[in-house]
């Protein structure tokens, strides 16, 4: 399943550049990160299956144990991209919120995007290596 990151932004070179940067070579599943400007663009259409995941304030909560699973679960239903939108200082609009699968947040404070997408990569290396067994992610 490809794990496919949208950004609003571009992120330039920046401390968060090298963040993402460093967990994105650590994901070992396929992975495409697209920039868009910060109003318009697109990217392209999605294969079938999909799933829309936005991040949004209003998005629910998870743990990192219920994300690992819930992409594990897609990948064994066949989705063949998981795709992640994280948007602009202002979201995202009424028509990407509202066709999302699943909103999603990082707790109830606000994230710079930058940050935000740092934050997702490394929420996707910490559930693929808690899909494979590594030892990275502990509970307790």
């Amino acid at each position: 399943m490809l794990l496919h990151v949208v950004a609003r932004g571009k992120i330039a070179r920046s401390p968060e550049a090298e963040l993402v940067q460093r967990y994105s070579k650590r994901i070992v599943w396929p992975l495409k990160i697209s920039e868009l400007p910060e109003r318009g663009g697109s990217v392209a259409t999605p294969p079938t299956p999909c799933r829309t995941i936005v991040l949004d304030e209003r998005g629910r909560d998870l743990t990192s144990a219920e994300f690992a699973a819930l992409l594990s679960r897609w990948r064994d239903d066949g989705v063949r991209e998981a795709r992640f939108w994280i948007g602009a200082a202002d979201g995202h609009d009424e028509i990407l919120r509202g066709s999302a699968d699943l909103l999603v947040r990082f707790g109830a404070a606000t994230w710079p995007h930058l940050l935000a997408r740092a934050m997702l990569l490394e929420q996707l290396w910490r559930a693929t290596s808690i899909i494979a067994g590594h030892p990275y992610h502990r509970e307790g």
